[in-house]
């Protein structure tokens, strides 16, 4: 995610030297196929994850009117080789944006690639991001698909911190579902480590008023260690999103399935200065249009 603003301190979340050696052991999109040559490319052994979560009604219909995907041209400072599981090979590309990004030229940036965006709306009990009701307005005036992700902060309540998002997120057809970002946050005024117990309960109290507020399961997005001490084997029915930019998401994640995958922090692209957030949807154009009008239905 981008920078968080908890305690007035901008924090960057920092990837694990040992997101290294890329072998790509769990399914993958049916954009990854297998070839006599290359044995090692990972051969689809099901659907991917956007067709496996629980549909969850909106508040009111949004327009089936499917969108135009644009294909991928970002760059990336720090390009990383995934070799066969290259994010590149995945249909749908989209960004994450908080007020560092600063004034965006949102046409710009879609025909860069950008068929959806998260907007950093929220973080803690009292922290609104400066940029987010521009970013939401302008956002889908471009056409983007565009959604909310709130900063868990672990020294207030979770139902103050829902009341937060909810005062300051519109519940709005054709949203997409509201993310919640639980990271570990050193730099933060709290310092606090909840047991893996508190923590689930704190997040479940959390993603429970979300979700009778806006009507879609809430997805979770997370860090390598964070999942590792209080995720693993967790909300197995929740949609995940996934920071992994050195290595696909199996490696890192084994066994999780997942949404979109977070795969690169210094991503380049017309439209926006500075470095941004890379993702991909785990599917294909169809599915991805699949999923869509599930949120709808």
């Amino acid at each position: 995610m981008p920078s968080a603003d908890v305690g007035h301190t901008r924090v960057t979340v920092q990837v694990s030297q040992q997101q290294q050696a890329l072998v790509s052991t769990g399914p993958e999109p049916q954009a990854f196929l297998p070839t006599a040559k290359n044995d090692d490319i990972p051969i689809p052994a099901e659907k991917p994850v956007a067709l496996l979560m629980p549909a969850n009604p909106m508040v009111t219909a949004a327009p089936q009117t499917r969108m135009q995907i644009y294909s991928r041209h970002f760059r990336d400072a720090k390009p990383i080789n995934f070799g066969s599981s290259s994010p590149k090979k995945l249909a749908v590309h989209g960004v994450d944006v908080s007020r560092w990004q600063g004034e965006i030229d949102w046409e710009k940036l879609q025909a860069q690639g950008a068929n959806f965006v998260y907007l950093k709306a929220t973080d803690g009990g009292d922290h609104l991001d400066p940029m987010f009701n521009k970013n939401w307005r302008r956002a889908k005036e471009a056409g983007l698909k565009r959604g909310a992700y709130h900063f868990f902060y672990w020294c207030r309540t979770a139902g103050e911190q829902a009341d937060w998002f909810i005062r300051n997120v519109p519940r709005e057809a054709g949203a997409l579902p509201p993310v919640i970002d639980v990271e570990w946050n050193g730099d933060s005024s709290c310092k606090r480590r909840l047991s893996r117990e508190h923590v689930l309960e704190k997040m479940q109290v959390f993603m429970d008023k979300l979700e009778r507020y806006y009507g879609q399961r809430p997805i979770i997005y997370t860090s390598p260690d964070f999942y590792r001490d209080n995720l693993k084997g967790e909300f197995a029915d929740y949609p995940f999103w996934l920071r992994s930019v050195a290595a696909h998401p199996s490696k890192v994640y084994p066994g999780r399935k997942w949404l979109f995958w977070q795969y690169s922090g210094s991503g380049l692209s017309h439209g926006v200065e500075g470095r941004i957030d890379l993702n991909a949807f785990h599917g294909s154009e169809e599915e991805w249009h699949n999923w869509l009008a599930s949120r709808s239905n």
